[in-house]
C-alpha cells in the first residue's frame, strides 16, 4: 500500500514540475513576442503618417483640379440653362398663343352651341305640335268612321223605303192599267157604232185618273221624304248611273271573257281610287309571283299594308248568266238563269281559291282574298237567294265584296296610311332632334377637351417657371454667376405664373 502511495506522489511531483517548466517557457514566449508586436506597431504608425501626408498632398492636388472642373461645369451648365430659359420663354410664348387662339374657338363654339339649343328648341316644339295634330287627326278619323256607320245605316233605310215606294208605284200601276184596259174592252164592245170621240173619252178619262193618282202618291211620298229628297236623289242618280253602264256594256261583254276581265278591271281600279289609294304607292296592278313549285301567278290588283302586310283583290264579272236572269220573261226560264248565275259565283269562287295567294312568297295577307263583283245588283241578288253563299266563300278563304261593300275598307286603308305616314314623321322627327342632342354633347365634349388643354397648358407655363424662377429653381442656382462672371451683358427678366380667369371644369348643359 505505502509503495503505491510513494509511486502516485512520485508521478504527481513529476507532473508539476512540468507544468512549472512549461509556464516559464510561455512567459518568456509571451514577453518576446510581446517586444515584437511593439516594434511592428511603431512602424506601422510611422507607415502609416508617412502615407497620410502623402495622400493630404494628393488630396490638395485633387481639391484644386476638382475645383477647376467644377468652375468648367458650372459654366457649361449656365450656358445650358441660358438655352433652356430661351426655349421655355418661346414654349411659353406659343402656349400663351394657343391660350389666345383657344379662347376664341372657346367663343366661336359657345355661340354655336346656343345656336344648336335654339334649334334643338324649335325642333321639340315642332315635334309637340306634330304629336298633337296626329291625335286630332286620330280623332276625326275615328269620328267619320263613326259617321260614315251612322251614313250608311242611313242610306240602308232609305233605299228600303224607296224600294218599298217603288213597290207600291208599280202596284197602283198594274192595277190601274188593267181597270182601263177592261173598262175600255167593255166599252169598245157596248158602243162599237159610236164615234171615235165617244170612245177615246172614257180611255182620256182614264189616263187623267191614273195621272192624278200617280200625282198624289208621288206628292205623297215627296212629303214623306222631304228631309231625305237630296240624298235619295243621289242614290237614284248613281243607281241608275250604273245602270245604263250596265246596260251600255252588257252587248259588248256578253261573248268576250278577255274584254269582261279587263272592265271589271278597270271597275275594280276606278272603285280605288274612289277609296282613297294611289297606284304605284298604296297598290300595284298584274304583279307576278312564282309559288314554292316555280309556277308563274298572278294577282289582279295588290293592296299594300302598313308593317308589310298586303290584301288581294280579284275581279270576277258573272254577267251572262245574270243577263239572262234580269231578261227572261217565264217564271221556269227566270229560275234555270238564277241556278246558273249561283253556279258561276261558286265557280269563280273555287277558282280564286284554287289559286291560293296567301301562300305566294312575299304576300303577306290576312289569310283571305278579296273577290270583287262589279256588278252591285249581281252581287245582291247572289246573295239573296243563296244565303249560305257568302259563308261558302269565307270557307275557302275567299270575301265577296262589291263597290258598296269595299268603298269603306278602302277608306280605312287609306286611313292606316295617313297614321303610318303620320308615325313616319314623327319618327324622323325624333331621330333629327336625338342627332342634333348628339351633336350639341359631341361640340360640348370638345369643348370640355378644349378646356382641359388650356389648362394644361397653363398648368405646364406654370411648372416651367417656377422651376426656373421659383425658390428652389434654376434661377437661384446660377444667380451667383453674375457676380463671379464679368461675360455678363444680359438681365434676367422677371417669370411669374400665370392664373386665367376662364374656368376649365367639366361643362355642364342644362336639358331644354
Amino acid at each position: 500500500m505505502k509503495i503505491w502511495e510513494l509511486l502516485v506522489l512520485t508521478i504527481q511531483w513529476t507532473l508539476e514540475t512540468w507544468v512549472l517548466l512549461l509556464a516559464g517557457a510561455g512567459i518568456f514566449l509571451l514577453a518576446a513576442l510581446l517586444t515584437v508586436l511593439q516594434q511592428a506597431s511603431s512602424r506601422r504608425v510611422l507607415w502609416q503618417q508617412l502615407q497620410d501626408s502623402r495622400l493630404r498632398e494628393n488630396d490638395h492636388g485633387h481639391q484644386l483640379d476638382k475645383a477647376r472642373a467644377d468652375v468648367e461645369r458650372l459654366e457649361w451648365e449656365l450656358d445650358e440653362a441660358r438655352e433652356e430659359l430661351h426655349r421655355q420663354q418661346a414654349q411659353g410664348r406659343d402656349y400663351l398663343q394657343q391660350f389666345h387662339q383657344a379662347e376664341k374657338q372657346r367663343e366661336a363654339l359657345r355661340a354655336s352651341w346656343q345656336a344648336l339649343g335654339g334649334q334643338l328648341r324649335e325642333l321639340q316644339q315642332a315635334n309637340q305640335s306634330l304629336q298633337d295634330e296626329r291625335r286630332t287627326l286620330a280623332s276625326k278619323h275615328a269620328a267619320l268612321q263613326t259617321s260614315l256607320q251612322e251614313r250608311e245605316a242611313h242610306y240602308r233605310e232609305q233605299l228600303q223605303q224607296l224600294d218599298d215606294n217603288r213597290q207600291v208605284l208599280a202596284r197602283e200601276f198594274e192595277n190601274l192599267a188593267n181597270r182601263i184596259f177592261e173598262e175600255k174592252g167593255q166599252s169598245f164592245a157596248r158602243s162599237s157604232q159610236s164615234s171615235m170621240d165617244a170612245l177615246l173619252k172614257p180611255f182620256r178619262e182614264q189616263i187623267e185618273s191614273f195621272q192624278k193618282r200617280v200625282n198624289e202618291v208621288h206628292d205623297a211620298a215627296l212629303q214623306g221624304n222631304a228631309s231625305l229628297s237630296a240624298e235619295i236623289r243621289k242614290v237614284l242618280e248613281t243607281g241608275m248611273q250604273m245602270s245604263a253602264d250596265a246596260h251600255s256594256l252588257v252587248a259588248a261583254l256578253k261573248g268576250d271573257a278577255q274584254q269582261r276581265g279587263a272592265w271589271g278591271e278597270a271597275q275594280l281600279k276606278r272603285t280605288l281610287e274612289l277609296g282613297g289609294l294611289v297606284e304605284g304607292q298604296h297598290y300595284q296592278v298584274q304583279t307576278s309571283f312564282r309559288d314554292e313549285q316555280g309556277r308563274l301567278k298572278q294577282t289582279d290588283f295588290l293592296i299594300n299594308l302598313p308593317d308589310g302586310k298586303h290584301l288581294v283583290i280579284d275581279s270576277k264579272v258573272t254577267l251572262n248568266a245574270y243577263e239572262q236572269l234580269v231578261t227572261a220573261q217565264a217564271q221556269e226560264e227566270k229560275k234555270r238563269a238564277l241556278g246558273a248565275h249561283l253556279q258561276a259565283v261558286r265557280r269563280h269562287v273555287d277558282e280564286l281559291a284554287e289559286k291560293d295567294y296567301s301562300s305566294l312568297p312575299g304576300v303577306h295577307t290576312p289569310g283571305f282574298v278579296l273577290m270583287f263583283m262589279p256588278v252591285e245588283p249581281a252581287f245582291i241578288e247572289a246573295l239573296r237567294e243563296d244565303r249560305d253563299l257568302y259563308e261558302y266563300a269565307l270557307r275557302k278563304n275567299v270575301m265577296l265584296v262589291s263597290h258598296t261593300t269595299l268603298v269603306p275598307v278602302l277608306r280605312t286603308v287609306s286611313s292606316l296610311w295617313m297614321l303610318e305616314r303620320s308615325q313616319q314623321e314623327a319618327r324622323e322627327i325624333s331621330d333629327r332632334a336625338g342627332d342634333i342632342y348628339n351633336q350639341v354633347c359631341l361640340v360640348a365634349e370638345r369643348l370640355a377637351r378644349l378646356g382641359n388643354t388650356l389648362g394644361t397648358a397653363s398648368n405646364h407655363y406654370n411648372s416651367v417657371v417656377t422651376s426656373l424662377a421659383g425658390q428652389q429653381g434654376l434661377h437661384g442656382k446660377v444667380e451667383r454667376f453674375a457676380r463671379l462672371s464679368a461675360r455678363i451683358s444680359k438681365d434676367m427678366p422677371v417669370l411669374e405664373p400665370r392664373h386665367p380667369d376662364f374656368e376649365t371644369g367639366r361643362l355642364q348643359l342644362d336639358e331644354a
